[in-house]
């Protein structure tokens, strides 16, 4: 089987979508399977063409043996008009690249963008092959709910869009259970259209490791208990609530260390100035290899994210990396990540956007090492056991070839309601 994976995020690209489809990749190249992927030039998170790449329109490249084409896209980050030419800009630039490609079985689009289903079918009708449309992202709901799109005609278009891609697409990979009932639901997509394409670990690389020495020294941690936090800086993730609840802790043994970049950074980086805390450290974005040697110096994980509904559908990929390091986890946040840590037993969960909850919940850990040295043990089994990528692949492919083997209905039925 041949796919063509279109995605507008890909590696050297750090994060979790980069990651995600690299292993996707990675796994249905182990499987047997041809792979071709069309992408943007990298840029994310920074907003700016990485060097080697800038100054061109297109590019070819192999990866790991995977045939790689890039095209020029309007680089930008955060929100609004900009980030909707972003969007918008490599959904036409990518159109030559699709057909430079060979006739695939399958045309494999990553949404977000909403946009680039357009080409995508476009060409997959021109070679009439089915799409598979993965969404991991309610982009439209996402966009209403904090305020990049305001009723009136640009969100009645994208909701028309959304359900036009929907209906055209063979296959709707769902990446949660909250997103698979929003789409059997409200988005009306036909539960023998949906497919489970969940967030996973590579439990290879992300494993229980003796701390590096050398590392802790070079980063001045000293002795202290770090919680780590290795993900997006975005307006999504409510990090400041993790600063506010560390000026609580300015007398316990405790170092935040958050790695990674985003739209928010900088505001964050000024937040944490503002409140002279001293034990608070910001690190730039580093590849997945050293994500894991940092979870090796940690003494937990941690996740924060937005006090609002439209995240309690959410599963952060970094929860599942500091569990497959044996790591315990404190989550700020609700629904489906919390069900998660809770039904794992690997950590603790707090509301979100609750300093001293969250403050508390590191102390508990803090006081405890025993448990949480548990808590890490559990959360190790349970992404071996459900999460690692090698099963997920495995599942994934069995349900595009065997119609009566839908995970997803299970998600469905199962999936913890949001509060009301």
């Amino acid at each position: 089987m041949r796919l063509l994976i279109v995605t507008q995020y890909f590696p050297p690209e750090i994060g979790a979508p980069q990651v995600r489809l690299a292993m996707v990749v990675r796994h249905l190249r182990r499987a047997g399977h041809e792979v071709d992927v069309v992408t943007a030039m990298p840029n994310h998170p920074e907003g700016r063409i990485f060097p080697g790449y800038r100054g061109r329109v297109y590019l070819r490249e192999m990866l790991d043996g995977v045939s790689v084409r890039r095209t020029w896209v309007y680089a930008s980050m955060g929100r609004g008009l900009k980030r909707m030419a972003n969007y918008a800009s490599f959904a036409l630039t990518c159109m030559p690249a699709l057909f430079l490609c060979r006739r695939p079985d399958y045309v494999f689009v990553e949404s977000p963008p909403l946009f680039l289903g357009v080409p995508c079918w476009l060409a997959a009708s021109c070679w009439r092959v089915p799409m598979i449309f993965n969404v991991a992202d309610l982009w439209v709901d996402a966009a209403q709910e904090m305020g990049i799109l305001a009723e009136g005609p640009m969100l009645r278009f994208a909701r028309w869009l959304e359900k036009w891609l929907y209906r055209r697409s063979r296959f709707v990979n769902a990446v949660t259970d909250g997103v698979a009932r929003v789409l059997a639901g409200s988005k009306g997509v036909p539960l023998e259209k949906l497919l489970f394409l969940p967030n996973g670990v590579d439990t290879e690389l992300f494993r229980p490791m003796p701390p590096d020495g050398n590392l802790r020294r070079e980063l001045g941690l000293d002795d202290r208990k770090v919680f780590l936090y290795a993900g997006t800086h975005g307006y999504a993730h409510a990090v400041e609530t993790a600063l506010h609840a560390a000026r609580l802790l300015a007398d316990d043994p405790v170092q935040f260390v958050f790695v990674g970049d985003g739209s928010e950074k900088p505001r964050l980086q000024q937040l944490a100035q503002a409140m002279d805390l001293r034990n608070v450290r910001f690190l730039a974005p580093v590849p997945p290899t050293e994500v894991a040697r940092l979870y090796a110096l940690a003494y937990a994980g941690l996740s924060t994210l937005r006090n609002l509904p439209l995240f309690e559908g959410a599963r952060p990929v970094k929860v599942f990396a500091a569990m497959a390091c044996a790591r315990p986890v404190v989550y700020a946040g609700r629904g489906e990540g919390a069900a998660l840590v809770e039904r794992a037993r690997c950590g603790r969960v707090v509301p979100p956007e609750d300093p001293p909850a969250l403050a508390e919940a590191v102390r508990s850990l803090l006081s405890r090492p025993a448990l949480a040295e548990e808590l890490g043990g559990n959360g190790r089994s349970y992404v071996e056991a459900h999460f690692s990528w090698r099963k997920i692949m495995d599942d994934w492919l069995r349900q595009l070839q065997d119609p009566s083997f839908r995970p997803v209905r299970t998600a469905i039925a199962e999936a913890p309601r949001p509060e009301s």
